[in-house]
């Protein structure tokens, strides 16, 4: 199968194409990791290409991530069953006290474009949160968000919770949002840093990969 049609329909934020397109797919019996690998995440690379060269900025970049959701749901069983190799497993929250996730909910959906199971556990989640969900799903990246600085030094203290318990090499930890920099995931001894959601896939494939 050309996936060109898919690749087009996801960069255009085309859901019910997306939908119609993957559904086809699925009835001549391509194989859901094809489905995945050919067309919705080859189709996401390009959209976080166009929105790393300016070409794309939020909004479109938002309307991609809900189309490609859109087949994701469609082979979510079929990959299941099948037992398609994840790529990882990502827990992903906003701190304790910010109850922002519009940033969190993109960086989560490009994530799972591309091919990581995703943990979402939302907003205002606490550090004992993190590290009992890491725990319980095995996760290789812990991505957390904070959109204001009163609650920045809640990543530091879940960083500092997850470090004692598990040590320095289990988990992958990531941040980002508005006021979070390269200098503060220093400091606080994150693994990594990303700017935007299209950074934060390029970041965890570097950390993992």
């Amino acid at each position: 199968m050309n996936f060109e049609k898919l690749n087009d329909a996801i960069i255009k934020g085309d859901g019910k194409r997306v939908t119609e397109i993957t559904r086809e797919a699925i009835d001549a019996n391509i194989g859901p990791a094809n489905i995945l690998d050919q067309g919705l995440i080859a189709a996401m690379d390009v959209v976080g290409e166009k929105f790393s060269t300016g070409e794309f900025f939020i909004p479109e970049m938002l309307q991609s991530a809900i189309a490609m959701k859109a087949g994701v749901n469609l082979l979510k069983p079929l990959l299941t069953a099948s037992q398609a190799e994840e790529k990882g497993t990502i827990v992903i929250g906003t701190v304790k006290g910010d109850l922002h996730d519009i940033g969190k909910n993109l960086v989560a959906m490009m994530l799972e474009g591309a091919g990581f199971k995703i943990v979402d556990l939302g907003a205002d989640v606490s550090p004992e949160s993190f590290l009992n969900s890491i725990k319980e799903n095995q996760a290789d990246v812990c991505a957390m968000s904070a959109l204001l600085t009163t609650t920045m030094p809640r990543m530091e203290e879940s960083i500092d919770i997850i470090r004692r318990k598990l040590g320095h090499n289990q988990v992958k930890i990531i941040v980002g949002g508005a006021p979070v920099s390269q200098k503060y995931a220093d400091e606080i001894e994150a693994d990594g840093f990303a700017i935007d959601a299209s950074a934060a896939v390029v970041r965890v494939k570097e950390l993992l990969f």
